[in-house]
């Protein structure tokens, strides 16, 4: 994704909740689970780490982003905002 696709994507996450929260115990097969479910729903997501370590929290979001095939979009203090395309798209991402 472009510069620009991303922007639009931040622009469309800055309203949106954390519909997934990640607790001190980390990447568990169940938050993965949640994360997999509310991308095929909504495609864009926000996520909320409730680490205190930055560092991890980056790894988080790779390991996250590997996992699941999506695009991280945005990450800022404890939220992470991820994008997968779902086979039904419900974003219509700029194309340049």
């Amino acid at each position: 994704m472009n510069s620009k696709q991303i922007s639009y994507l931040r622009g469309l996450a800055h309203n949106l909740n954390p519909v997934v929260m990640i607790s001190n115990k980390g990447l568990s097969e169940s938050v993965m689970k949640e994360i997999h479910v509310n991308l095929d729903a909504h495609e864009l997501i926000k996520i909320k780490v409730m680490n205190d370590d930055k560092a991890l929290r980056t790894q988080m979001l790779t390991d996250i982003c590997e996992q699941t095939g999506a695009v991280a979009v945005h990450h800022i203090g404890k939220q992470l905002v991820i994008y997968r395309q779902s086979t039904k798209p419900k974003i219509v991402v700029p194309a340049k």
